[in-house]
């Protein structure tokens, strides 16, 4: 399966980061390293929740 991952610089500074196809799939990140870090990390969450959630 393929992503989208979108990185926006931020106003504030950094960057803020979604997965197109996954609304819930949001982050931020000082650098465009950390976004893509912190964006992983969202994504396994997502995931994570909503497999935990089919299967109660």
């Amino acid at each position: 399966m393929k992503l989208t991952a979108v990185y926006e610089p931020a106003a504030e500074g950094g960057y803020t980061c979604w997965v197109e196809e996954i609304p819930a799939a949001i982050s931020e990140g000082d650098t465009l390293e950390q976004a893509e870090a912190n964006l992983q990390e969202a994504l396994a969450l997502v995931l994570k929740s909503g497999h935990e959630l089919n299967f109660q």
